[in-house]
């Protein structure tokens, strides 16, 4: 169902790519938009158990998006250094396809939006159950739990050249 990736040599390995989810701090969520329009959009997330998590507002296009069509992809790109006298760059990226399911029930909504305030607020955490207790109870929230299907990641060339001399000059 998913492509082989065609320059395999520059793949990276599944564990790699699930560090990489794991550090990044964004990431981009496409979705089957409007009028049959691509929708790409950035969210803040969490990657956990082979699953992306994410929060957002209960409405908006990127809900509506998530109820049209459950089928979307992840980009996290990790380094993007442009070598402009070798005319490419240096790159490292990870793209994972999955099935989003919307969130909405009240554990759920807690275990998510709690992955997530303890990535991104964790020297906060009575701010973090405060917000969490208040936009449940005021029901505008809604979390993405996106079950990864496929997942690959890529480099440069020019980052397998630098890993290759690292690991040579640790011989």
């Amino acid at each position: 169902m998913f492509r082989p990736m065609r320059r395999f040599r520059q793949q990276l390995s599944n564990e790699e790519c699930e560090q990489i989810l794991r550090d990044a701090t964004s990431g981009v969520l496409a979705l089957q938009g409007d009028d049959g329009y691509p929708y790409a959009v950035p969210v803040s997330h969490v990657y956990a158990d082979g699953k992306i998590y994410f929060h957002g507002a209960k409405t908006g296009h990127k809900i509506d998006s998530i109820r049209r069509s459950d089928k979307v992809s992840f980009c996290v790109i990790r380094q993007d250094e442009v070598m402009p006298k070798e005319r490419t760059t240096a790159f490292i990226s990870v793209i994972a396809f999955g099935r989003a399911r919307i969130v909405e029930d009240e554990a759920g909504l807690r275990k998510i939006s709690g992955l997530v305030g303890r990535k991104y607020s964790a020297a906060y955490p009575e701010l973090c159950k405060q917000e969490i207790d208040e936009t449940i109870a005021a029901g505008t929230m809604f979390c993405v739990e996106i079950e990864v299907e496929h997942m690959t990641g890529k480099c440069g060339k020019e980052v397998l050249a630098r890993r290759a001399a690292a690991a040579q000059n640790n011989e």
